[in-house]
């Protein structure tokens, strides 16, 4: 099949680099258009995109999907199927029905659950022990077409965002072309997604990562799993906000206040609810990253002091 693939992120990468490898002819690649990046705000490709400059192949980058001039230039193109993954736009009627097999699209989760932009982060943040990818046919509702094909993964204890969202999107990528092998075979069947089981998964924010000190121990660990590396968990010290990486709770500790901070000898302990946590990475505003030991060595904490 003539191919074109759609995505932006790094997490696309795996799939494209599959996609891209298999029988069938990948003849341009759809992201989102170049977006300013850093303390100079300079234009930067997006991942998919620079992997397309690279192995020159045509990159189109439309501000939406229903302009008139992607979609000419879409049937221009012809292609029998768009493979997508982690696209981050909304892909009008118009354009889904120009290919002959639709959008096959690989989304990071056992749907019907998860539907949405962050379907791995939330997974991590709501406590799920299993999770995977599914690839579906794209239509109009959110994450709601009928289901190719799916695989499951473990959720492990200390996984961050990051790491699951590595592993799915290997394994994800060997899916996807296998559901693409089978639609040009004619053995492909999708199926309808159960009414039971929804839910939904948008868009982390800044404001979803602060860290609630008030929540359980087990709450704290998973707020901060899912937010990394992105955007990152935080809190605010002094009136300064810090990010931090993983904790893990101390199970035999002395009980402290919500966000009450004890440094010991080997470790830095904040309290949550229920059982403290030792802090594992602390990152300062415009600092580098720093153990959390070294970093309380450097501001000479007072005792009682608060996280809030």
């Amino acid at each position: 099949m003539r191919l074109v693939f759609a995505g932006t992120p790094e997490a696309a990468l795996p799939a494209l680099d599959a996609v891209a490898a298999s029988r069938h002819e990948l003849v341009a690649v759809v992201t989102r258009p170049d977006a300013p990046s850093g303390r100079g705000r300079r234009l930067v490709r997006s991942p998919v995109g620079a992997w397309g400059d690279e192995h020159g192949v045509e990159v189109l980058t439309p501000q939406r999907p229903r302009e008139p001039e992607f979609q000419e230039r879409l049937r221009e193109i012809g292609p029998d199927c768009v493979p997508v993954v982690a696209y981050g736009a909304l892909v009008p009627p118009s354009a889904l029905g120009i290919p002959r097999y639709g959008w096959v699209n690989l989304h990071f989760s056992l749907l019907p659950a998860w539907r949405g932009a962050a379907p791995v982060q939330h997974a991590v943040l709501h406590g799920d022990e299993v999770t995977g990818a599914s690839v579906f046919e794209l239509e109009a509702g959110l994450d709601t077409g009928p289901v190719y094909g799916t695989l499951t993964e473990h959720v492990r204890p200390a996984d961050t965002s990051g790491d699951l969202l590595e592993r799915l999107a290997t394994e994800g990528a060997g899916l996807l072309v296998a559901v693409l092998d089978a639609i040009e075979d004619g053995t492909a069947r999708a199926h309808p997604q159960p009414a039971d089981g929804v839910s939904l998964a948008p868009k982390i924010t800044v404001e979803d990562a602060r860290i609630r000190w008030g929540d359980p121990a087990f709450g704290v660990t998973r707020r901060i799993r899912a937010c990394t590396p992105a955007p990152g968990a935080w809190t605010t010290l002094r009136g300064d906000r810090l990010k931090l990486g993983a904790v893990h709770p101390v199970a035999n500790a002395e009980a402290l206040k919500p966000g009450e901070i004890r440094v010991e000898r080997s470790q830095v302990l904040a309290g949550t609810a229920t059982t403290p946590v030792a802090l594992g990475e602390v990152r300062a505003a415009g600092k580098k990253p720093m153990s959390a030991t070294d970093w309380a060595r450097g501001l000479r904490l007072e005792a009682g002091e608060t996280f809030a």
